[in-house]
């Protein structure tokens, strides 16, 4: 389940996915499958060459992008998801969502 996000702030990250974009979109999330995460970014790019590339880059396993088109996703939780929202100055989403 997903919530804490507006539904500008989803179409913002819809539309930058379709440009081809890295698109980031971090939202509140329940999972029982990881307790005591309480957080998802998704991290969007319809360019999946791109995509594949960035999770390269950020030493993360591309096989578990979500080809969910239009708009395929890398799931980022936990102590990697703070790492690079850090890395990209995501400060807004990192203290929205209590994550400093």
């Amino acid at each position: 389940m997903a919530f804490g996000v507006t539904r500008e702030e989803l179409n913002a990250w819809k539309r930058a996915v379709a440009q081809g974009k890295i698109a980031y979109l971090t939202h509140f999330w329940l999972e029982p499958r990881f307790p005591g995460i309480k957080t998802v970014t998704k991290v969007g790019c319809s360019d999946l060459g791109r995509l594949t590339a960035w999770c390269l880059e950020h030493d993360l396993d591309p096989k578990y992008i979500h080809h969910r088109s239009p708009f395929p996703h890398f799931d980022l939780i936990g102590p990697k998801q703070r790492e690079i929202l850090r890395e990209e100055g995501l400060w807004d989403q990192l203290e929205r969502f209590k994550m400093l």
